[in-house]
Order: C-alpha cells, then structure tokens, then sequence
C-alpha cells in the first residue's frame, strides 16, 4: 500500500525509499520505506508508529534525528537532507538528562550551545518549566532520584521542545513510567501539542496510548521493515479522562489491535 501521499502542502518530513543493511547488503532491517509528513498549518501532527520489536522504528527516528544516515535513500527535513537542518529533539524512553546540571541548565542545553546568552536562555527555558509543570523544580539537579521519573521525562521533552519546537521525535518516552504517571504524562503531551502545534513522531508499543494520543497511526511490518498499514484516528483533538471511555476510542483501540494481529503474520 502507499505509505504517504502528496499534496500542495508544505512537507515537514519526507522519507523516500530508505533502506537500511548492516551486512552489505546481504540482508536488510528496513527496505523500501516512505513516510510523508505534511504541513498542517495551526494544528501540527501527531504521528504514532506501532510494529513488532526489532521492526526498525527507532531507527527511522534516528534518520529523522540526523543520528544515523540509511544505506540508502533520502530523509529530508522542511526539503532539506537532515544533516544540513537543525536536528529535531528527541525524547528518549531512558532517562536522558545531564545529571551534573540543573533542571534549568538542561532544558536550555540547546540554546548554550547556540551562543545565547545565560540571561535570554534561562528566560526562555523558565517559560517551558512552567508549562510542563516543573516550577519549583529548576536549581534541583536533573537525576534520580532527587527528579521522579515522570518529572525526567517532562524536563526532557522541555528541552526537546525548546530546541526545535517544530519537530518532536519520541521513543517509547513513556515506557518505564507506572500507569497513572504514564497518564499524566500522555495528557501534557496532548495539551503540549495543541498549544504549539508542532509535528510529533511518537513510537510506542501500547496500541491504547497509540489511539489517545495519535492522530495518524501507521504500522511496519517485520523485516523487511516499510509501512503497511494506516489507520486515522478520528477523534476530538483535545483528548482527556473521558475519552477513553468514549465507543469511538474503544472501537479504535480493537480495529488497531485487528491489524496489529494482521501484520505480525506477515512474512
């Protein structure tokens, strides 16, 4: 099946064709991959990718990340190769903070490193404190277990955020957190996302946060890893507690689950 499609939009993240070989060629993770993200002026996306372990999801943020470079093909960035674009921030499911720095120094890491001045970036880095609820938090120093793990995570997508608010990379930044956590975490990131609209690529393998949080979901199959299917969620953008007792949300959560099962007997 075709895995993007093309329009007059602006594209954001565009990936033509990757393949990734470890051996030469010999065998391949990744093969014949696309993925088009598009423009959506005023509200962003929230893209999520499911698929098997070992399947390559991580490694397709890497690309996007500009960490890792395919065996080939092309991954472009606002129509740019990555590695000529400001990289994209990227949460991590481990723990990814400076432990010798403060919360405040870590989540204006990215501006010290482009020459801002303490003063504009501590103002700056202060104001997403604040929206990720850290306030309180900013001299305490940025490991466990002074910092929750929640509260890491929230300090990391701070920084991601601060960094390059238009793109959002996420790796399973939720697993290690226990479930009411994990909740809170997944609404600040919808309310996030609705405030500055930028574009995330979430991975995760809980088909439930899949649905509440996405917007588009698609799915790889085992390698050769590409996209095979797509599922839209069509849901009410702000998501909260009631949706997922809505019937809509329960239906897709099984129609995700069916094709899940679909792909893992895919050869």
């Amino acid at each position: 099946m075709p895995s993007y499609k093309d329009t007059e939009r602006d594209n954001i993240i565009d990936i033509k064709g990757v393949s990734q070989s470890y051996n030469g060629g010999a065998s391949y993770v990744i093969q014949d991959f696309n993925l088009l993200i598009e423009d959506k002026p005023a509200q962003g996306q929230f893209v999520v990718i499911l698929g098997m372990s070992g399947c390559g999801k991580s490694t397709i943020l890497r690309y996007i990340a500009g960490l890792q470079e395919p065996t080939a093909g092309q991954v472009l960035i606002h129509e740019k190769p990555v590695s000529s674009e400001k990289r994209a921030g990227m949460v991590f499911q481990q723990y990814s903070s400076l432990p010798w720095m403060t919360v405040l120094d870590n989540v204006g890491l990215a501006l010290q490193y482009k020459g801002i001045k303490k003063a504009e970036r501590d103002e700056k880095a202060m104001e997403i404190i604040r929206l990720v609820g850290l306030e309180g938090h900013e001299q305490k120093y940025a490991v466990y277990p002074t910092l929750s793990g929640g509260q890491l995570q929230r300090v990391a997508i701070a920084r991601s955020m601060l960094a390059n608010p238009d793109i959002l990379l996420m790796d399973e930044p939720f697993g290690a957190l226990d479930i009411n956590t994990r909740f809170q975490m997944q609404i600040l990131l919808a309310d996030l996302w609705l405030k500055f609209h930028p574009t995330v690529i979430f991975i995760t393998h809980d088909i439930s946060e899949a649905v509440f949080l996405g917007d588009d979901i698609y799915i790889m199959k085992s390698p050769p890893s590409k996209i095979v299917e797509h599922i839209h969620v069509d849901l009410p953008f702000h998501r909260t507690y009631e949706t997922k007792r809505d019937p809509k949300f329960i239906q897709l959560v099984q129609e995700v689950e069916d094709r899940m099962m679909k792909v893992s007997q895919m050869e």
